[in-house]
């Protein structure tokens, strides 16, 4: 069982201000959201990690203090949530809802760790999205709002020159039939703790997915950095999509020349290096949760 330690005690002033932070600080990524879905539109980056990852708008927007914090003063609306509970110090999370997450925030770390200790790779040149409208119908493409910024017979063509590399899985299981078995190895949910690498951006945006494995146990201000981060990654990765999205205002990088392909990997690397501390950082909250379970 989950072992209560309280850490800190937070005046109600305190967490007050913090609610307010947070909640101006998401507010430019939810409410265009929310109004897309009012009229029915949609945007092919900003409403990705709203789909993709099954996490409501509300998890987002809600603050949280993170475990062993005590919130002082008048708390009862956190007593709505039921991993919340009264205690001497204050309204704090109950470490009995660690418990149930003991086997998703363990899987989180073997893979965080796993990810942390390889050496990045930069050599995917960002060919995913172009493996997943590769020799593809029309009717099939999956944001058919936007055209290709080349014909089909070209992207075949550039995928063939490049070649596949994709190491994650959850990007390789959207390629086409054709682009399958193309892929040097053929990833799996079961190898992803073994496959996955620090220099995939898709890596590096999951961070915010095994934050939320936790919710709402970590820190809200922690899980809007993860979300932040991964909101950077899928900005490239559409900017290096075959995809033309300049109506949006992403000028593309353009992969079928040598200067495109510099120019990601570049980004690329820097987006490892803030998902590499960041990735630390998940691992050390995760880690800190772990010890209160006995």
């Amino acid at each position: 069982m989950a072992r209560a330690t309280y850490d800190d005690s937070v005046k109600e002033q305190e967490w007050r201000g913090r609610q307010v932070t947070h909640a101006a600080r998401v507010e430019p990524w939810v409410r265009p959201r929310l109004e897309r879905k009012f009229v029915g539109e949609k945007h092919p980056v900003d409403d990705f990690l709203f789909d993709y990852y099954p996490y409501s708008i509300g998890k987002l927007q809600s603050w949280h203090p993170g475990f062993g914090v005590a919130l002082e003063g008048d708390a009862d609306e956190f007593l709505l949530n039921k991993d919340y509970q009264r205690t001497l110090e204050g309204v704090t999370l109950n470490p009995a809802g660690l418990t149930k997450r003991k086997p998703r925030i363990e899987l989180a770390i073997a893979i965080l760790n796993n990810t942390a200790a390889k050496q990045p790779l930069f050599n995917c040149l960002g060919m995913h999205e172009w493996a997943m409208v590769y020799n593809i119908k029309p009717d099939e493409v999956r944001h058919e709002s936007y055209a290709l910024r080349l014909s089909p017979s070209k992207i075949a063509a550039l995928v063939d020159e490049v070649g596949l590399r994709c190491t994650h899985f959850d990007a390789f299981r959207f390629f086409t039939h054709d682009a399958i078995p193309l892929n040097v190895i053929t990833p799996t949910r079961e190898m992803q703790p073994e496959l996955e690498q620090p220099g995939c951006v898709h890596a590096t945006m999951d961070l915010y997915k095994y934050a939320m494995w936790a919710f709402p146990y970590l820190p809200s201000e922690f899980v809007a950095d993860c979300f932040a981060l991964a909101r950077e990654a899928r900005t490239l990765d559409m900017q290096a999509s075959p995809y033309d999205l300049r109506e949006l205002g992403y000028e593309p990088i353009l992969m079928e020349t040598n200067e495109g392909r510099a120019e990601y990997i570049k980004r690329q690397q820097a987006l490892h290096q803030l998902g590499a501390e960041l990735r630390l950082q998940l691992l050390d909250h995760l880690k800190n949760l772990c010890s209160q379970l006995m």
